[in-house]
């Protein structure tokens, strides 16, 4: 054992805790003793003590009496009585119960008292780790139940997020397919990154042009007008896209939050009457040219990409 391993004696003869003292001399074991319960109470609430041998019979407390305290108190520690009478019903009835854990009658064979003590000793040497070993896993247990707490906080907290990331890039969807102009977000790699279905109806492409260089999708006219953009920070410019004159706007996007790239618009010369009174038809001809799956955008920063799946569905 890591400590000093400690014995406390208990009788009220003198020549027996002598006896025992010596038997124990050559051992690296200290023993203590006590003339009385009481005293030996005392000598507990001050010493780490592994095992108690008490004499029975003595006055005030008898040794049943001291050893049910010494168990209510320190359970862990090892518990023998030693008895010169013949009569043994209670001491029998009390190792019967658990409170004892040898009984040896007077006068006692030295050898076998040693080796009684000694698997006395292991036994409070297993009993003590598995105390400890309980105490730790008790401990581990607490501290997995809490971690897997703070776990499920974090997740609820993810999942509510990505519910809320999830709404606002929908409503911003919705928001491009409901002003009547056609809009196009290019990102620093010159890859489209985002588009409503107008700026698909008044370009002639596709939503396969989502996620693609957009000199695979874009006319030379319109390169050109990113390039300028980039160029200059922002660019207008008068044309026709199929037939429908309108004003191209671009404007260079750096938010400083590692989004960079170009917005492009396409301003229709008859916007006023596509939002105005009549204006419906116009807007709806528009998008029935460039019908479109929900799956519309990526977000770049994250390195998503969109294309159309034929699926109702937005991808992130």
């Amino acid at each position: 054992m890591s400590r000093k391993t400690k014995i406390l004696c208990v009788d009220d003869e003198q020549n027996v805790l002598n006896a025992l003292r010596r038997l124990f001399l050559d051992s690296d074991m200290e023993v203590l003793t006590a003339t009385s319960g009481r005293e030996g109470l005392g000598i507990l609430e001050q010493e780490a003590v592994q095992l108690v041998i008490s004499d029975y019979r003595m006055p005030g407390m008898n040794g049943v009496e001291f050893l049910r305290e010494v168990r209510q108190r320190w359970p862990y520690i090892v518990r023998i009585v030693l008895s010169g009478y013949a009569d043994t019903a209670s001491i029998i009835s009390a190792v019967n119960e658990g409170q004892i854990y040898k009984f040896i009658p007077k006068p006692w064979n030295d050898d076998e008292l040693a080796m009684i003590v000694s698997h006395a000793l292991e036994r409070y040497a297993l009993h003590r780790k598995n105390f400890e070993l309980t105490v730790e896993l008790e401990k581990k247990n607490h501290e997995l139940l809490q971690l897997n707490h703070e776990l499920e906080k974090l997740l609820e907290e993810k999942s509510a997020h990505l519910e809320f990331r999830s709404r606002a890039l929908a409503l911003q969807q919705n928001i491009l397919e409901s002003i009547p102009v056609g809009i196009v977000g290019i990102d620093a790699g010159n890859v489209a990154a985002l588009c409503n279905a107008l700026w698909l109806a008044f370009t002639g492409t596709g939503w396969g042009l989502l996620g693609q260089d957009i000199t695979q999708g874009l006319s030379g006219e319109l390169q050109r007008f990113v390039d300028e953009t980039r160029a200059a920070g922002a660019a207008v410019r008068k044309t026709a896209l199929r037939g429908v004159e309108g004003t191209l706007s671009g404007m260079l996007m750096d938010n400083g939050d590692g989004q960079k790239g170009v917005i492009v618009v396409f301003i229709p010369d008859n916007a006023a009457a596509v939002i105005g009174k009549g204006g419906t038809a116009v807007l709806s001809r528009a998008r029935q040219s460039a019908p479109a799956p929900q799956l519309r955008c990526r977000n770049s920063t994250e390195g998503g990409a969109c294309h159309d799946s034929g699926q109702d569905t937005y991808h992130r």
